[in-house]
């Protein structure tokens, strides 16, 4: 076995759950190793050749442009046909203070025993007593500290326990003990002075406030700390709240569908490094080279090639990248059938059910996409979402490449139409609900940033709406067409003004093949999109915490949204843009006493009974 080599974990995880920063739990032979996952300098260092030339990469013009990046690199993986292949990426082992399950006492790591060769860490006094002398592995300590800016510390446990003074043992073994249920029954103590105190109150405000100062470590970087103002934050080891990825994604659509910057591969960059007037001629010289095979396989000649060359470039030039999800909106409204035998894009229209024409405008059957799904960075403690988050980097120094998986599968795009959405949203009883958690979301932003500032984003009754019947939506069709909660996805297309976008994307989200087996695409046939809208609002009529959840009784006065709960429209998080933010089912069916909250309400009227 290799040096200390702990496990593995999926190829897309690498992107987002377990991405550079990400504290992850290993099982390594019988001991549990925490580490935290390395920067991107380790994929050029341990899988070369670096940056772009790597042939573990992938191309999005449209996010490229937007990121301003030269490209995307997968997370590597190791050879299969190379015998020995040691190749592996790094993580540095955090938190490095570790408990032994039997004595209860915790320490540094350089205070236990270790075998060359082997991650895990044992106890030698335990394993002495223990029969056969098996080791007694210890394992990674349940407490670690973080700040907004993404740095990342151990737990001051020698601070907490508060020694008595002159005691001797400010460096030394700790001692942990579960006394009882709770927090309040986790008691800290030192065998030395005595000193106990439990763990009670770590997560509260006013234990924060006497954290020491943040020292800007970032573990997953071989760089110095850096200053931080922020106070640092007890957290558990393994809560969801201390690692957001910040991702960026986008639809392959024509003209950047048919792949044909990928299969060129780094040969694009040798024909646009160029000057204009020379491309025809470096065309020429390409063709009879590294470009011969491709352009035989794409049957194009020197000539049609370069037109496709110019083309693209020029389209390149003209992607806006403020908002990709435009271009991608005009590509589902357009009202055609995108196909072709080469393309990553491919749509079919269809009429909008009878009895759904007064809700919606438009029905899109996606029988292929293509996703690519950037990680610019990540956040601890709160989520993305807003401009000024501060958001951690995946590496030392800026890269001219991001790391990136591409998803592969199909789905169904429905438009809301336009003149019912106009007169439902200018109801005053929507203008009240949705203003509600705006006012909420601007106190949150003030809470975090200070009063001098407010947010740019609004969140009006249109997104609540269309970010609801999304997750009502994914709700049903994982009942009718068998795939998993995880499995669905949304992307919503929701703006106002000038551009103004009323639709919404479920599709497919896994990188495995399930993604394209036609089941989710079926589903958006008229006959049976119809039963299934009517299924998911009639779903939404009633929850099992009602009346408490529709009369907004669950939600804190700081909660982001409304009348939601895990028992009607919460998501998996994987599955939701807005980490389960920003929802109300009484915008989809109306609450008691207020009927005309509820914008699909008239499909509850209609319905047999």
């Amino acid at each position: 076995m290799p040096r200390n080599d702990l496990g593995e974990v999926r190829r897309s995880a690498a992107v987002a759950t377990f991405g550079p920063g990400a504290v992850v739990d290993f099982r390594a032979d019988r001991a549990t190793v925490s580490a935290v996952a390395a920067g991107l300098e380790e994929w050029d260092r341990n899988f070369p050749p670096s940056g772009m030339v790597n042939e573990q990469t992938i191309r999005e013009e449209r996010l490229e442009k937007k990121l301003n990046k030269r490209g995307f690199r997968l997370p590597p993986v190791r050879d299969p046909l190379k015998e020995n292949d040691e190749k592996a990426l790094v993580a540095v082992r955090f938190p490095t203070w570790l408990q032994c399950p039997q004595c209860d006492r915790i320490g540094r790591q350089d205070m236990w025993a270790d075998e060359p060769g082997r991650a895990g860490r044992f106890c030698p006094e335990c394993t002495r007593k223990a029969p056969g002398r098996k080791e007694v592995y210890v394992v990674p300590v349940r407490f670690v500290t973080a700040c907004e800016a993404g740095h990342l510390d151990e737990f001051p446990w020698h601070m907490w326990v508060d020694h008595d003074a002159g005691c001797t043992n400010t460096k030394g073994f700790l001692k942990l003990v579960s006394e009882q249920a709770g927090l309040a029954g986790l008691i800290l103590s030192c065998a030395k002075c005595g000193a106990r105190k439990s763990m009670d109150g770590i997560f509260s405000t006013r234990e924060t406030s006497r954290m020491p100062a943040c020292r800007g470590l970032r573990p997953w970087l071989s760089v110095p700390a850096e200053t931080c103002t922020h106070r640092p934050r007890a957290a558990q080891r393994g809560a969801s709240n201390l690692y957001f990825p910040v991702i960026e994604s986008a639809l392959s659509i024509p003209p950047w569908s048919d792949r044909l910057k990928e299969a060129i591969g780094m040969a694009w960059e040798l024909i646009v490094g160029v000057l204009p007037e020379d491309r025809p001629r470096q065309i020429e010289i390409l063709s009879k080279t590294v470009l011969a095979a491709v352009l035989n396989e794409l049957e194009m000649t020197p000539e049609q090639f370069r037109v496709e060359v110019e083309r693209r470039i020029a389209a390149e030039a003209s992607i806006d990248t403020e908002n990709l999800r435009l271009e991608e909106y005009r590509q589902f409204t357009g009202g055609t059938y995108v196909r072709g035998i080469d393309r990553e894009f491919e749509i079919r229209p269809q009429a909008v059910p009878d009895g759904l024409k007064p809700l919606l405008s438009r029905l899109v059957k996606a029988t292929r996409l293509r996703e690519v799904r950037a990680m610019t960075g990540f956040t601890r403690i709160h989520p993305p979402g807003d401009s000024i988050a501060p958001v951690a980097q995946l590496s030392a120094s800026p890269l001219e490449w991001l790391p990136a998986v591409e998803v592969r599968g199909e789905g169904i795009f429905i438009e809301l139409d336009s003149e019912a959405l106009a007169d439902w949203e200018n109801r005053p009883a929507v203008i009240a609900r949705a203003s509600r958690i705006n006012d909420r979301w601007i106190a949150e932003w003030i809470t975090r940033h200070g009063s001098e500032q407010r947010p740019e984003r609004v969140i009006t009754a249109r997104f609540l709406l269309i970010h609801t019947f999304a997750h009502a939506l994914m709700r049903q069709l994982t009942l009718d067409c068998g795939y998993s909660s995880t499995a669905l996805r949304e992307r919503l297309y929701v703006q106002t003004g000038a551009n103004a976008m009323a639709g919404l994307l479920i599709y497919t989200a896994t990188t495995d093949d399930d993604g394209t087996l036609g089941g989710l695409q079926r589903q958006g046939d008229p006959e049976r999109i119809d039963r299934t809208v009517r299924a998911a609002i009639a779903s939404q009529e009633w929850c099992s915490s009602d009346p408490l959840c529709i009369e907004d009784m669950l939600s804190r006065e700081e909660d982001l949204s409304l009348a939601a709960c895990h028992s009607c429209v919460l998501a998996p998080e994987t599955s939701c843009e807005e980490f389960n933010r920003f929802l109300d089912r009484a915008l989809l069916i109306g609450r008691p006493g207020a009927p005309e909250t509820g914008y699909f309400g008239s499909l509850l009227r209609d319905a047999p009974r």
